[in-house]
């Protein structure tokens, strides 16, 4: 098949057409990919932000498509089949899904390794083994993945437009209705508007926040943001986000969101909240850029919270349906998410518009 592998890190994606993808195993499906979005996570293996270690790698994780065959046991799904895909296939069985943790779940071990749970990716080249990136590889014509890890949709559901749940809405939705359980009435600061940070103020409005303040250098990017329901725009390069907030809201606010992944954003949303109030870690941070508590015995006294999250906290098998609903209903907009298409063929162009900060997501076109 064909797909954009990353050989070595800080080099552009090569575009291969003999890359060979096995038969789904028990309990897997194949997927023929038709459209996935560039998250910012994808450019940061690429740039070498976060170390590669599994080489070559397929990456892509906000992929949707078609199932093409099913393995043995599968009864959830059938050829035909529009799904969207996750990164964080739910087993249902393991400590963290019992307890309704399915982001946790031992099977999204593969975010790290790139591999399936035992190791195998089910793709290779020349006889060589080639990575599953983030566990999904949707940078490619076919994917292999737990049959979990597909979630069916409706047929009249479009798949170029559905893709972007699959990290971006879901994760920044998430982030607000289930991690930080935002509740109506709260207030809310976003730093960083990219799909993610988009999402996070979609959120927030679905879960009727009275303030959703946001916080990014791109003046686009803000404009954007108050079109998708954001209610105060603050330039950080020329304002004091922490007194901005403080002047708003009186007392700060009550959940910050860091969807950009800066250990100095996770430090001024603690600084912009309320005593009591909780800030989540939603962006990935590079793992040289440390988060500290200074002074730590302030932070407790004050009772703030400081909050990770992974895919916005969700089940998928709930999830996807759920936002796809919403989406029906009107209530989220997935459209304007979307602002430049490409072929597989322009990757790195299209990974030249996110390290560039232009327009919010980019969808490849498989």
């Amino acid at each position: 098949m064909k797909a954009a592998v990353l050989e070595k890190a800080g080099e552009p994606l090569r575009i291969l057409e003999d890359v060979e993808i096995a038969d789904p195993a028990p309990g897997q499906v194949r997927v023929a990919v038709s459209h996935c979005g560039i998250c910012h996570s994808d450019l940061s293996i690429v740039d070498g932000s976060f170390p590669a270690t599994t080489l070559p790698v397929i990456l892509g994780h906000e992929a949707a498509g078609v199932v093409e065959a099913v393995g043995p046991g599968v009864e959830s799904h059938r050829a035909g089949d529009k799904v969207v895909l996750s990164p964080c296939p739910p087993c249902g069985l393991c400590y963290y899904c019992v307890r309704g943790e399915a982001a946790l779940c031992v099977q999204t071990i593969s975010i790290q390794t790139n591999a399936f749970p035992d190791g195998s990716t089910g793709l290779s080249r020349k006889g060589e083994r080639v990575f599953r990136g983030f566990g999904v590889a949707g940078f490619a014509e076919r994917v292999l993945t737990q049959a979990s890890g597909a979630v069916v949709v409706d047929a009249d559901v479009p798949l170029e437009t559905a893709c972007v749940i699959g990290c971006a809405v879901q994760t920044g939705v998430g982030a607000v209705l289930n991690t930080a359980k935002v509740t109506p009435g709260a207030t809310v600061l976003v730093m960083g508007l990219g799909g993610i940070g988009l999402s996070i103020v979609q959120g927030a409005r679905i879960a009727g926040a009275s303030r959703i303040l946001v916080s990014d250098p791109v003046a686009a990017r803000r404009e954007s943001a108050a079109r998708f329901g954001a209610t105060d725009c603050i330039d950080p390069e020329s304002e004091d986000v922490v007194s901005r907030c403080y002047e708003i809201t009186g007392v700060g606010v009550d959940c910050a969101f860091d969807a950009v992944g800066r250990s100095v954003l996770v430090h001024t949303g603690i600084g912009a909240c309320r005593n009591g109030g909780t800030t989540v870690i939603v962006g990935a941070i590079p793992i040289d850029d440390p988060v500290t508590l200074s002074p730590a015995a302030l932070f407790g006294v004050q009772e703030k919270k400081l909050i990770g999250c992974v895919l916005g906290s969700c089940n998928s098998l709930y999830e996807i349906p759920r936002l796809v609903a919403l989406w029906k209903a009107g209530r989220l907009d997935l459209e304007s998410m979307i602002t430049a298409r490409r072929p597989l063929e322009e990757i790195n162009e299209g990974m030249a518009d996110v390290a560039a900060a232009q327009g919010i997501r980019t969808v490849l076109t498989i």
